[in-house]
């Protein structure tokens, strides 16, 4: 039986992304167990220089180092954000009078989400569907069979395949809102 991208590939990115939230209240539980909820403060300083080390793929994409495999490079980007963001968001914990800081949460949980897209489902994905136009194209299926037969998967694919339009503008973002709540605590704090 067939197992369509939908349960291969989306289900698995959306355990991936409730895993980082479980990590998240894990930690804020255990800090508030432990009564050191002012650790938190710290988490957010190191989960934001984890997510600033993480920018060295782009560097590496682009060039500027060039040392070392850009895959490497790749999956150094995806385990230091992962991990910042797991720091970022034990960090923000529930404060309702920080509009900003709640801002650029929403930032961080949206750019985790279209960055995991990348990392599990689109190359995947697109596999997977390669995979079962080949063999569909081996049974002797016409091509407007195969069509219409993987119609909703073809879809899914070209959705995810948009997801570098989506994930570099909301990086951008989320650093804007980061820089001002950053610039300011530093401002306003007494």
């Amino acid at each position: 039986m067939k197992q369509s991208i939908l349960l291969k590939h989306v289900l698995p990115f959306f355990l991936w992304y409730a895993i980082m939230i479980l990590f998240t209240i894990s930690i804020d539980y255990l800090l508030h167990t432990l009564k050191i909820v002012h650790v938190g403060l710290y988490l957010g300083y190191i989960g934001t220089f984890l997510i600033i080390v993480s920018f060295s793929y782009s560097l590496r994409k682009r060039k500027y180092i060039t040392r070392g495999s850009p895959k490497d490079f790749l999956m150094f980007h995806e385990y230091m954000a992962w991990a910042g963001s797991v720091l970022i968001l034990v960090h923000a914990g529930i404060h309702f009078n920080a509009k900003l800081a709640w801002l650029a949460v929403l930032m961080l949980l949206v750019n985790v989400a279209s960055g995991l897209v990348g990392k599990f489902l689109l190359k995947s994905a697109g596999e997977t569907l390669r995979g079962a136009q080949a063999a569909l194209a081996n049974t002797g299926v016409s091509n407007a069979v195969a069509e219409k037969e993987l119609f909703m998967d073809t879809i899914v694919v070209d959705i995810m395949r948009k997801w570098r339009e989506i994930h570099l503008p909301i990086s951008l973002m989320f650093g804007i809102l980061s820089l001002l709540h950053i610039l300011t605590v530093f401002i306003f704090s007494k």
